[in-house]
């Protein structure tokens, strides 16, 4: 997997149970809408989410505007796994110099 930043990997994350939109990524993740939005885009063209719009009489019924949903991609899912298992062996490498530093 390509490197991808902390907002990327959080993204995935929100998004691996189930779809999410953008307001309830950033809900979940914490993440300001300067980060979400560009990341979702990255990892679309990336391949490793895909979106679609919902049905616009849903969002009619509740008066407001049509929400995109996410959902993680099997390419997504196991980059995200990829780099969870990249950030684990980094914290036990720093986690090993830290030690023998000192």
């Amino acid at each position: 997997m390509r490197r991808w930043g902390q907002a990327q990997i959080r993204v995935l994350e929100s998004v691996i149970g189930g779809t999410g939109y953008g307001f309830d990524i950033m809900d979940t993740t914490g993440l300001p809408s300067g980060s979400v939005y560009p990341a979702l885009s990255k990892l679309e063209k990336s391949g490793l989410v895909r979106s679609r719009w919902e049905n616009a009489s849903v969002a009619r019924r509740e008066k407001r505007p049509p929400r995109r949903y996410y959902e993680i991609t099997p390419s997504g899912r196991e980059a995200l796994f990829s780099a969870l298992a990249d950030a684990r062996d980094l914290a036990r490498s720093l986690a090993k110099a830290v030690k023998e530093a000192g």
